[in-house]
């Protein structure tokens, strides 16, 4: 399952209800891309999809599409606020490999090729 630490779960919260749209969530995904392979994306969204996987999260709900879910289960993501800035920070056990910029990850089964940060 994925987590939220209690940091994270403040800071969407002030996300959502700072949001113009009417927000029921936090979409979590995997995309290709990124200096390892994959990136994660996050994104605030007004409901679930009928295939998400829906994960709660304290007053926070989790929306995970069935592709990216194996990539992401067992996560924990926690948001940072420190002099060197913020955001979100993931803890990922799938990841076999990242980056230093801590949103590009890869895994033994995305076949991506590594890419050079620059």
């Amino acid at each position: 399952m994925i987590s939220l630490t209690p940091g994270a779960i403040s800071a969407v919260a002030r996300f959502i209800s700072s949001s113009e749209k009417p927000t029921g969530g936090l979409r979590i995904e995997v995309t290709d891309g990124g200096c390892s392979g994959l990136s994660y994306g996050l994104r605030l969204e007004e409901s679930a999809k009928a295939d998400d996987i829906v994960v709660d999260c304290d007053s926070v709900q989790l929306f995970v599409d069935p592709l990216s879910f194996p990539k992401l289960d067992g996560m924990s993501i926690d948001f940072v606020d420190s002099l060197e800035g913020s955001g979100f920070k993931f803890n990922n056990p799938n990841a076999v490999k990242s980056c230093a910029c801590g949103s590009s990850f890869s895994t033994t089964d995305n076949g991506a090729p590594t890419k050079t940060c620059s």
